[in-house]
């Protein structure tokens, strides 16, 4: 059973055991902590998730990694799919990933018998400012990733009818094999992006923009259901050279993040900054998942800001 107080669902915290030694010479890129985030089907969650939990365990305890979905009903915006993030060393990462790709496939094989066509479709969310490495100059990167993979990669346009959405679907098609290749190949490029690791924080921020009422261009940002209107206060820090980006001209920039996600932020006079840092203090007031929503939409304001 799920807890409804919990922002994601996790098998409990089981010591990560160092998975098997790492596939390539580069061990220092194998070992550097990172993530990746994909989308399934609410069905196909339960079954990653297994009886009482006992299929994340497994798959967590083979791997090394952690593995992590986003609640039932937190969907990422424009789909009724369900957000999983694995995070650990890049070995890790590829290990649970090919667990639970190979699961689903078997899945997909009984259901339909055995015609079923061996090429299947994941769906990876990657925050807009890393796009353009796995786009490269003209193209060039994706170009080749789709040559030495065999997998059809396709990145959508970024969707304007989310106001503060700047996550982009990378869709990939084709045998298990092909799709892990790529999957290697674009997590070998993401980790390479400083910006990247900073998602890690609200890697399921997207329940404000389930339950909001926008118009055809995004307009609105009005809440369909008050329920999580009890208060809640957070405090995060963003470094001082960020902060004007944040809250952007005339205010503007802070506004939308506020209006958009329903929560309240306030912003640290000048020199106040989080205890042994430089970071000026962010604190965002409001429901859970409206603090959940501005905290990411300001994280994600830093990291495409700072790519420029």
């Amino acid at each position: 059973m799920e807890s409804p107080e919990s922002a994601y669902v996790s098998s409990p915290e089981v010591p990560p055991k160092r998975s098997s030694p790492p596939r390539s010479p580069t061990s220092d890129f194998m070992e550097k902590s990172t993530y990746i985030r994909f989308l399934v089907s609410n069905a196909a969650a339960g079954s990653v998730i297994g009886k009482g939990g006992s299929t994340i365990n497994d798959f967590q305890s083979q791997s090394g990694a952690r593995i992590q979905l986003s609640r039932n009903h937190e969907f990422f915006p424009g789909t009724s799919d369900r957000i999983i993030m694995i995070s650990g060393a890049t070995n890790e990462i590829i290990k649970a990933m090919e667990l639970i790709l190979a699961k689903l496939l078997s899945e997909m094989h009984t259901e339909d018998g055995d015609e079923a066509d061996p090429r299947s479709k994941v769906r990876l969310i990657v925050p807009n400012s890393s796009c353009g490495g796995i786009i490269g100059k003209g193209g060039s990167t994706i170009k080749s990733f789709i040559e030495d993979s065999q997998a059809s990669i396709k990145i959508s346009p970024q969707d304007n009818n989310y106001l503060g959405l700047t996550d982009r679907l990378v869709t990939l098609m084709g045998s298990l094999e092909e799709q892990m290749r790529a999957i290697d190949l674009i997590l070998s490029k993401l980790t390479e992006d400083p910006h990247y690791t900073q998602f890690m924080n609200a890697p399921f921020s997207y329940a404000a923009y389930n339950s909001m009422n926008y118009g055809p261009n995004g307009a609105g940002g009005k809440f369909q259901n008050n329920k999580e209107d009890r208060s809640n206060s957070v405090t995060i820090g963003v470094a001082d050279e960020h902060i004007g980006l944040v809250v952007g001209r005339g205010g503007r920039n802070i506004m939308d993040i506020s209006q958009a996600s329903g929560a309240r932020i306030k912003i640290s006079d000048r020199g106040d900054f989080m205890s042994g840092t430089t970071d000026r203090k962010v604190t965002i007031t409001g429901s859970q998942r409206a603090i959940r929503a501005a905290e990411s939409m300001i994280m994600q304001k830093v990291a495409s800001a700072s790519e420029r």
